[in-house]
Parts: C-alpha cells; structure tokens; sequence
C-alpha cells in the first residue's frame, strides 16, 4: 500500500477514560510498518490551535497518500467533552456533526480509508480499571483526579456518543462499537476490522505497483540503451 500511494488509512480511535486507546495503539501499530506510521493525541486545544476553526489542528494531521495516521481522540472532542460541560453555545457545537461529516467525505474523496471506532466499556470495568492504576507503580504516570469526576456525566457522554455515532457514520467513514471490556478482544475486532478494510483494495495496490515496476524497468532499459557520453 506505501509503495503503491493509491490510498491513505485514518484510524480514529475514541472512548471513554480507560477504554484502552493508549493499549490498542500499541497491539494494532506494533504490526504496522513503522514507515509512513503516524500516531497523533489530541488533548486540550493550545492557544495556537484555539485562533483557527475546530477541524484546523486535525486537517493538518491527515495522512498524505501512501500513510497510515492513528488518532488518539479526534475532532470529535468538539461533539463530545465541549457538549457534555457547555464548551461552547448548543448552536455552535450542534453545526459541527456536519462540518464532520463533510471532512470526512473529504478525506474519502482523495484517497483516504476513513476508520472509526468506539471503544465502549461499562462503568464497573472503567471503575476496576482506574482503581487498578492506583495499585499499579507503572501506571502512575496516567492518574488524573479529573477521570473520577468524569465518571458524574457517565450518561451525558453516552447521549453524546450515540448522536455523534448516528449523524456522522457513512459508508466512506463507518463506525465501529468495539466490546472492550475483554482487552485482547477489543485488539481483536479492531485488527481484524482494518485488515477486512484493506483487503478488499489489496489487488489494486498490487496492480498499481506491478505497472510501476514495469516502468521503471522500461526507463532503466531505455538508459542502458543510450550511447556512452551520450
């Protein structure tokens, strides 16, 4: 696919504190060719990023043809937590399912396999999960107050989820609802899910390289063919 630069793959992974974005990276990119593999976080917006519209700082992280991008959050930060704790006026944040929905389409018109996936986990898992940081030196680095509090708007992030799942799933941008309590499951679907994705462009990319190739073996014949100091 790298070779070929038919296409480009955004993975856009989103869920609740705990429902092991971080942990799917991991298990999915570490098959991944490392060439043409980005990984991208999206945290709180900086003063920077804030002076442009909401998709400005996530358009400019869009894999080019021939790349493959990871999202860790996304744009849709600006349907969900800037929802769920009045961010910004219902007015504004209600226009921007479609803002989304048009990028995406964007996206999809140049090239780019759009992939988005919601792992959900249930309130007992996230609650076994966060304690188990506590207990856990390692995991220290990820405590964060903020995650407990989280927990008070379980059901305004679910009725946030769900719409922005309904108004921006299309076929060129589907979503997928991981189970993701079991964590070698969650690895599972969204591995299995990409290379079903892939597969289906697989003879193409194959095609496209194999003309390449014969191209370049044209070119190079046609250069051993030219007289010395010609």
């Amino acid at each position: 696919m790298f070779g070929a630069k038919l296409n480009s793959v955004l993975v856009v992974l989103q869920g609740r504190d705990t429902a092991g974005k971080d942990g799917t990276i991991k298990h999915v990119a570490g098959c991944l060719n490392p060439r043409g593999l980005h990984v991208v976080s999206f945290g709180v917006p900086t003063p920077e990023e804030r002076q442009h519209d909401f998709l400005w700082r996530v358009h400019r992280h869009a894999p080019r043809l021939g790349e493959f991008s990871i999202f860790n959050r996304s744009h849709y930060e600006d349907v969900l937590v800037v929802r769920v704790h009045d961010l910004a006026p219902q007015a504004l944040w209600k226009e921007r399912y479609g803002h989304i929905a048009d990028f995406e389409e964007l996206l999809g018109e140049h090239g780019c396999i759009v992939l988005k996936y919601f792992l959900h986990i249930d309130r007992q898992e996230q609650k076994e999960r966060l304690l188990e940081r506590e207990r856990d030196p390692n995991a220290a680095w990820k405590l964060n107050p903020n995650d407990w509090k989280e927990r008070e708007y379980w059901d305004a992030y679910t009725a946030a989820y769900e719409e922005a799942i309904s108004r921006t799933a299309a076929p060129h941008a589907p979503w997928i609802v991981v189970p993701a309590n079991a964590k070698w499951y969650r690895n599972l679907v969204v591995a299995e899910s990409i290379v079903e994705a892939l597969r289906a462009r697989r003879k193409g990319w194959k095609s496209a390289l194999e003309r390449m190739g014969r191209e370049a073996r044209a070119e190079l014949s046609r250069f051993r063919r030219r007289p010395a100091g010609g």
